[in-house]
């Protein structure tokens, strides 16, 4: 059975790189510390607790949650400059040792709404209605690690400078794949939000 995925419309595509628009979404979330493989394992782990069952539905006890794609992280940065945006994810080591926080987020499946999705026992997980946003994304196979993921997000922020897009948000890991995916066929990108 197929994975779901947000919904989107493709804006511009070249061979390494996508516009996008993504329609509004909800999402559970939550904020983890540690470097970026920590910090994914330990938001991965909070977040897929609370679909596996962990919650409390409208209508009573607990509901199991649809797993869909991608699983997104990006670090906490408060500053809104390009330059800052480009350091806290291509040195996430340094933008660590001031804060040490990510947010994982799992995009819930399309069937809920904010009153019929179950509600999270932990609290350390917060649901949210993400609006409609458009992206620049570059896509990579293999192993996501900090190196990666620091030069494609250079890659695409060149490419995004040089089509003078406004950005707004800082880049997100997205990552489509379960561990156990040969590192070849993983699906990973990093998208960044910009103003249409």
């Amino acid at each position: 059975m197929a994975t779901e995925e947000p919904t989107y419309t493709v804006l511009t595509k070249t061979k390494s790189f996508e516009l996008r628009h993504y329609d509004a979404q909800l999402v559970a979330q939550t904020w983890v510390m540690g470097d970026q493989d920590a910090a994914s394992r330990a938001g991965f782990k909070i977040l897929a607790d609370y679909i596996f069952g962990n919650n409390t539905a409208p209508t009573g006890g607990s509901r199991k949650i649809s797993m869909t794609a991608p699983v997104t992280m990006q670090p906490n940065n408060k500053k809104s400059d390009g330059d800052s945006q480009k350091i806290a994810m291509t040195a996430p080591v340094s933008m660590q040792q001031a804060d040490g926080k990510w947010r994982v987020q799992f995009t819930m499946p399309s069937q809920y709404t904010l009153q019929t999705l179950p509600k999270p026992n932990n609290p350390n997980i917060e649901i949210k209605k993400v609006p409609a946003q458009t992206y620049g994304v570059i896509k990579f196979s293999g192993l996501a690690g900090s190196k990666k993921v620091a030069e494609k997000t250079d890659e695409l922020q060149t490419w995004m400078q040089s089509r003078n897009l406004k950005v707004t948000g800082v880049p997100e890991l997205a990552r489509y794949n379960p561990p156990w995916t040969l590192p070849f066929m993983r699906r990973n990108e990093v998208m960044i939000a910009y103003l249409d």
